[in-house]
């Protein structure tokens, strides 16, 4: 399990104030010469081409820019809170903005060899008791939702499988992803499995959670795939990832116990 000691960033990464704010890069990644404009759409249609990514609960766009493929999403609120307000969040300080939790948790498990995307930087702005946030991102190449793949044939049995082991992996390190639905599982050209969208994800210790987890994949599936083909998603597929998870949890049960 990863721990909240361990999730820190390495030395590879660098905060640089911005006009309000700050802004986590990875100079590994980005080089050393940090750009504010990077958290700006405007900015890369200056140098590319910038279109509007799917719906979700941030503004996200793609972007094209020289040998970059790129995500910049900005965060947006969604149910009641979003009639509130839009985009703003209360300040609780820099490192509990939802931009900064988000790029520290990804960089971690990027580290650790999990499948999710390469952040590249995080920033936000402060305005008295609130802020705006964004993430930039690299983009995964040749990958579809869950969700596409279903709406162009069934998958695999195989496939159901390894979805229940990769989310698995994801609890047995304590990684509670707060939206895990069908458009935020990926799917490669290889059919590696990646998740996606994990603001508001943090780590916790073993509990229902991960119960929670499940229930809110199998509504997503159920409801996003009640108007495809009766054959796109059955309850032996979803028994598939069942088993396949709960006998991941078996393993790292005994695991455990042997230690």
């Amino acid at each position: 399990m990863i721990t909240d000691g361990a999730w820190g960033t390495g030395s590879e990464v660098r905060m640089q104030p911005l006009g309000g704010g700050a802004m986590l890069y990875d100079r590994s990644r980005t080089g050393n010469d940090a750009q504010e404009g990077w958290l700006s759409p405007q900015w890369w249609a200056r140098r590319g081409t910038v279109r509007a990514a799917g719906a979700g609960r941030g503004s996200a766009w793609l972007i094209d820019a020289a040998d970059h493929a790129l995500v910049l999403r900005h965060y947006r609120r969604g149910g009641l809170m979003a009639r509130l307000s839009v985009d703003r969040y209360w300040w609780r300080g820099a490192g509990a903005t939802r931009s900064f939790r988000e790029f520290r948790l990804l960089y971690q498990l990027r580290r650790a060899g999990f499948p999710v995307p390469q952040p590249l930087a995080a920033g936000f702005h402060r305005e008295g008791s609130r802020y705006t946030a964004d993430i930039l991102l690299e983009r995964l190449p040749g990958t579809r939702s869950l969700y596409e793949r279903l709406g162009e044939a069934p998958l695999q049995f195989s496939l159901w499988v390894e979805l229940g082991r990769a989310i698995r992996r994801f609890v047995a390190a304590g990684v509670h992803h707060a939206d895990l639905n069908a458009h935020n599982v990926l799917l490669d050209a290889d059919d590696r499995i990646w998740l996606i969208d994990f603001d508001r994800a943090r780590l916790r210790a073993p509990g229902l959670w991960s119960d929670a987890m499940l229930a809110r994949l199998h509504g997503s599936l159920r409801k996003e795939c009640a108007a495809l083909p009766p054959d796109r998603f059955t309850a032996a597929d979803w028994h598939s990832l069942l088993d396949a998870y709960l006998s991941g949890t078996a393993r790292v049960a005994g695991a455990a116990a042997g230690r």
